[in-house]
């Protein structure tokens, strides 16, 4: 995904945020803070496991970004977390985020809040649920009505399915010919309807015979049927054919006698059976060590008792069983309970398991502990993105440094010229004083030695100047905020003098009230400029203009003059240590003052440039924060 496309994304609806490859967040739109509770800034200090729940949850997050990666894109439904700690039902999205050189370098994460559609849901879930065991109950019982004496007076479907006759095969006839020909020997048809209108109901399991002669093991109930008057008017009978299960049930029996003698005595993994349902009908060694349960405890209870409330919340202990049955294999890692509530990562392997006539008989399961695998493997991870995160900033290091080392090497050829300049000028008049006192020629010795003199106080200017250039960086800053007026009217003040004597006009565009920093530096800052601005004017009626303003989250403040203005290709220069661009006897200057300049922003976190075009005047904009950070302790000075 480019990062053209990540724009895009932050402007959808739902919450849309950027994440490193360790789930930190890096970026966030809109409808994600509205959604989290969490401003962006807040957001950019969290990871995404900190959306899902109080105790961020590393592995998993970790698993899901892995997932992302391997199948280029994952997704995931679970709790999610606001800053007021209320919960919400997310649908989460990972894709994976590789820049033009097809290098991964993050992840694009899309967040739902679907609570309303999960309740909904889970509502229309229970109502299908019940709506399908009606309906199953329909088809797989025979449900049919007696008279008083016995005879077949109503027929369902599952009579049809059960016994093999159609309604008008069996309606008006006597309800005898379903029994063997023991039973019918023995009266028991005649006893069950003696026992049923005696005590209200009659129950048993015993062979049954379909139309077509063969024998069915049946589950029977007879109820004797009485009207408001208490008067008997009949009977309901409801059978259901068992034979399946009761095969099943004996192969089951058989396999399990098989499976338990193979498998509980193996330590190392939890080893069980689920029935059809996933009610769960074996236990072995490794599960009790695993999850914690004895199998009297445990058996007969459905699986979804391992998993976290969410997950079953989601559905997934069914989906886990569907797709199993589906596919014949289901496959995961994830987080499980134990039996005292505490998590444990885990390996599963479903498989869903088959008689041999084919018919489903259930599923086993395979439980192994992979905590202390993943936990090692998250400490190599968190190693290997410390030891990336070290060499990430010793190349930034060596990159300043690299910057810092040209600059000192610019900065050395500068000041040395700039130094030898006064000392050959003092070097050759004292020459020419010592050969004018060896000539006893008297008259030249008071020029030389005025121009020695000037040379030596042009030194001891550059000297001053370097010095106070170079503590700048020192110099501890007392961060205070500052009265916008207050700081503009001492700049003023210093250079009245050069003001009144230029006839310069000067306007003052306040538009803010405070300005935050270092009262000396930022007086400094705008002292020369504005006194850069006063000497490069030639025109009769000079103008300079100190205008502060607010833009966004910072304050700019902008010195505009009508004088000669910098040619474009110089305007990058004008920053440099002793970097003139005229000579000294026209424009004075040690060329020091927009270095000062520069380093005060900079160290104020700012940024400084200038705009000019040559006979239009020049404009020098700098941009400091509105405000320090809230850690910085400030000092009141309004």
């Amino acid at each position: 995904m480019l990062p053209s496309e990540i724009a895009v994304l932050k402007h959808l609806g739902e919450a849309v945020f950027t994440a490193g490859n360790d789930g930190q967040i890096v970026s966030s739109n809109a409808a994600a803070t509205k959604l989290t509770g969490y401003t962006d800034n807040e957001l950019k200090t969290l990871s995404l496991a900190n959306l899902s729940g109080p105790e961020p949850d590393a592995i998993k997050l970790q698993y899901e970004l892995n997932q992302a990666l391997d199948r280029n894109g994952f997704f995931i439904e679970g709790w999610g977390l606001r800053k007021d700690a209320s919960r919400y039902w997310a649908e989460t999205s990972y894709w994976p985020i590789f820049d033009e050189k097809d290098r991964h370098w993050g992840f694009s994460v899309l967040i739902k809040d679907i609570t309303q559609k999960k309740q909904e849901q889970i509502a229309l879930l229970e109502s299908e649920e019940r709506y399908r065991l009606i309906v199953e109950a329909v088809r797989d019982y025979s449900i049919f009505m007696l008279d008083t004496q016995g005879h077949i007076v109503t027929w369902n479907d599952g009579g049809r399915l059960v016994h093999g006759y159609s309604a008008p095969e069996v309606l008006g006839r006597y309800f005898s010919f379903f029994y063997t020909h023991d039973d019918l020997l023995a009266k028991k048809p005649e006893t069950e309807l003696d026992v049923a209108k005696t005590t209200g109901t009659y129950r048993e399991e015993g062979w049954r015979v379909r139309k077509d002669g063969s024998l069915f093991w049946a589950s029977v109930v007879l109820t004797a049927l009485y009207d408001a008057h208490n008067k008997h008017i009949g009977y309901s009978k409801v059978v259901r054919d068992l034979t399946d299960k009761m095969m099943a049930e004996e192969s089951l029996r058989q396999s399990e006698i098989r499976y338990r003698s193979l498998v509980e005595q193996v330590g190392d993994y939890g080893i069980f059976m689920l029935d059809t349902k996933g009610r769960i009908v074996s236990w072995n060694e490794g599960a009790k060590r695993i999850k914690g349960y004895a199998a009297e405890e445990i058996i007969g209870k459905y699986f979804s008792v391992f998993y976290p409330e969410e997950e079953i919340i989601g559905g997934k202990p069914v989906r886990e069983l569907q797709i199993a049955r589906a596919s014949g294999k289901y496959e995961e890692e994830g987080w499980r309970l134990r039996k005292d509530g505490s998590r444990f990562w885990a390996n599963i392997v479903i498989t869903a398991l088959y008689d041999p006539e084919g018919r489903h008989t259930g599923f086993s399961k395979v439980t192994r502990d992979l905590t202390e695998r993943k936990l090692a493997e998250q400490a190599l991870q968190q190693s290997s993105n410390q030891y990336r995160q070290l060499a990430a900033e010793l190349s930034e290091s060596n990159d300043r440094l690299s910057v810092v080392n040209r600059e000192l090497e610019e900065f050395t050829a500068v000041v040395s010229h700039d130094l030898k300049e006064p000392v050959r000028t003092i070097k050759s008049h004292l020459l020419l004083m010592k050969q004018n006192l060896q000539q006893e020629n008297f008259e030249t010795i008071p020029i030389s030695l005025a121009k020695s003199l000037r040379g030596v106080q042009r030194m001891q200017e550059l000297i001053d100047n370097l010095l106070y250039y170079s503590q700048i960086s020192n110099v501890n800053l007392q961060k205070q905020k500052l009265k916008a007026s207050d700081v503009i009217a001492e700049a003023v003040q210093i250079l009245d003098d050069a003001i009144q004597k230029s006839g310069t006009e000067l306007i003052i565009n306040q538009q803010v009230d405070y300005l935050y920093g270092d009262r000396v530096q930022l007086v400094q800052l705008l002292q020369n400029l504005l006194s850069n601005a006063i000497k490069f004017t030639e025109k009769e009626k000079p103008e300079v203009i100190i205008s502060a303003f607010s833009q966004d989250e910072h304050i700019e403040l902008v010195v505009q003059d009508n004088g000669i203005g910098i040619p474009n290709e110089h305007l990058e220069k004008v920053f440099g240590v002793f970097r003139r661009l005229h000579f000294a006897s026209k424009y004075p200057g040690n060329g020091v003052g927009l270095a000062i300049c520069k380093k005060v922003v900079e160290r104020h976190n700012g940024r400084i440039w200038v705009e000019s075009k040559p006979g239009q005047g020049t404009s020098f904009h700098v941009i400091i924060p509105q405000g320090w950070p809230a850690t910085t302790q400030e000092n009141e000075a309004v």
